[in-house]
């Protein structure tokens, strides 16, 4: 298991975004390069909703929808993962290419650690190709459990 880097820049990140869209052959508008910067600035795990409110004085008050379709976007490039329990997004500097991401959910705090392994991979059926995964363990974080 290894940790992500996400010790790039700003410009960094986005540059890579940007090279990572080209290369599938999509827009990388900057609707989608916003919302991106705003999931990389937060650092952790945010809300739709969240990236909306903080939207609204840049792009002139978008709605949910235009919001969710960014982040599918994002997603499907392997740019984001969505949190599933918390119904929040996190950034990602890797390709979702064969990537297991492995979320670590604080049930205190909602502090969201990711990490990956590619490990998993050779648990997979005859023939399957892996084209994203994402596991989530939930539990308590250092400083929660030391709180308790």
């Amino acid at each position: 298991m290894k940790h992500h880097d996400h010790n790039a820049s700003l410009p960094e990140r986005i540059a890579k975004a940007r090279q990572v869209c080209e290369v599938a052959g999509e827009r990388f508008t900057p609707l989608r390069e916003h919302v991106l910067e705003l999931v990389i600035e937060d650092g952790g795990a945010v809300k739709a909703y969240d990236l909306l409110d903080r939207l609204r004085p840049d792009i002139g008050s978008p709605k949910p929808p235009t919001v969710y379709r960014a982040l599918e976007f994002l997603s499907k490039h392997g740019l984001i993962h969505r949190v599933e329990a918390l119904n929040a997004f996190i950034a990602c500097d890797h390709s979702h290419e064969g990537h297991l991401a492995e979320f670590f959910i604080c049930e205190d705090c909602d502090a969201v650690e990711e990490r990956h392994a590619h490990d998993h991979a050779e648990c997979k059926p005859d023939g399957f190709q892996i084209r994203r995964s994402v596991v989530e363990h939930y539990g308590l974080c250092n400083n929660c459990a030391a709180a308790s």
